[in-house]
């Protein structure tokens, strides 16, 4: 028999062009992430000096640490609709616990637990009740907004110690004339720890196995139920130390602060190529929507645009996310 392959290249794989289609379609986030930076770069001079580049990352950072929780939730396939609420909370919770003469380092340890737990109370009821997320988490956005308001009848918490403030303040030389606010390095530094949790730990193998085939994992001895428990409990960690970190930057407890902000979290999550469905997806590309939220923002505001402009936007971004990702679903022969 003679060997046709070599003649008609029928079955050498996709050719360099169609790869290189491919990859681009896949990281199509960073694609889009560095054309909008030139197009900021081309509206203001200042926008690539390291003075506003810590500013942008200050500035996306209580999203962005929301959004590293998120990620984990909506690689099991489930969503936390809570997060903005659980932010609010916790931020006003460290607010009454340090004017009320609580130490700082028990005060913030104190919040971090409530957080984690109210996330993991949530994901208990998901995977043990089978009850779907989306229901669950409704209900806890509500809920928690309302305990927010008992909280203190609704009224800020002001008097704060003067020294909590440079957990979100204080500028990190990282090189010659560049200095990070410590809010954007805690965002970048927890990207980096999940990154590496999820590529080379077992919890992140069995958290992309949940939500590849919940199912197949189930049957093959997989803990899924403490599974999507633990990916709550990291969602609530991380919404807790977002509501820290954003009343340390405002110096007071706002009952009404992080309202939206779940919108914002799942659209960087998405954007950024995380898979609605699960089972595929990664913090880097949660860290570069961030990022391109953040700068859209700015171009936003240099063009004079409202925040309604910017919730359309953000709405229209989400839903071209979600068809981009069904698209390479189907073009990888996922059902």
């Amino acid at each position: 028999m003679t060997d046709t392959t070599s003649d008609t290249g029928k079955h050498q794989g996709p050719s360099l062009g169609a790869r290189i289609v491919d990859t681009i379609i896949q990281y199509n986030f960073v694609v889009i992430f560095l054309f909008v930076v030139v197009i900021a770069s081309l509206l203001s001079d200042n926008f690539l000096t390291f003075t506003n580049i810590s500013n942008l990352f200050q500035q996306a950072a209580v999203v962005g640490v929301v959004a590293v929780g998120m990620t984990f939730v909506i690689l099991t396939g489930n969503i936390d609709l809570s997060v903005g609420s659980v932010v609010a909370f916790c931020g006003m919770l460290v607010a009454v616990l340090l004017a009320a003469g609580v130490d700082p380092t028990l005060s913030v340890l104190v919040t971090l637990v409530v957080g984690a737990s109210f996330g993991m109370s949530m994901g208990a009821i998901t995977a043990l009740a089978a009850v779907p997320s989306f229901i669950v988490t409704l209900a806890g956005l509500v809920s928690f907004r309302g305990l927010t308001y008992l909280l203190t009848d609704g009224v800020p918490v002001s008097g704060l110690p003067s020294g909590f403030s440079a957990i979100s303040s204080t500028m990190i030389p990282l090189l010659p004339g560049f200095n990070m606010s410590s809010m954007g390095l805690i965002f970048i530094l927890l990207c980096v720890v999940a990154t590496l949790v999820l590529r080379y730990t077992v919890l992140g193998e069995y958290v992309y196995a949940t939500g590849g085939n919940p199912e197949a994992a189930r049957l093959a001895g997989l803990p899924t139920r403490r599974i999507i428990i633990a990916v709550f409990g990291i969602s609530g960690l991380m919404s807790a130390l977002a509501g820290i970190l954003l009343t340390s930057r405002l110096r007071i407890g706002q009952p009404t602060a992080a309202q939206g902000l779940e919108l914002d979290a799942i659209a960087a999550v998405v954007l950024g190529g995380t898979s609605l469905f699960g089972g595929r997806g990664s913090v880097v590309g949660t860290l570069f929507a961030v990022m391109l939220l953040q700068v859209l923002r700015n171009i936003f505001n240099l063009l004079g645009l409202g925040s309604f402009y910017q919730m359309t936007v953000t709405g229209i971004i989400i839903i071209a996310a979600i068809l981009l990702n069904r698209f390479l679903d189907i073009r990888k022969g996922r059902s």
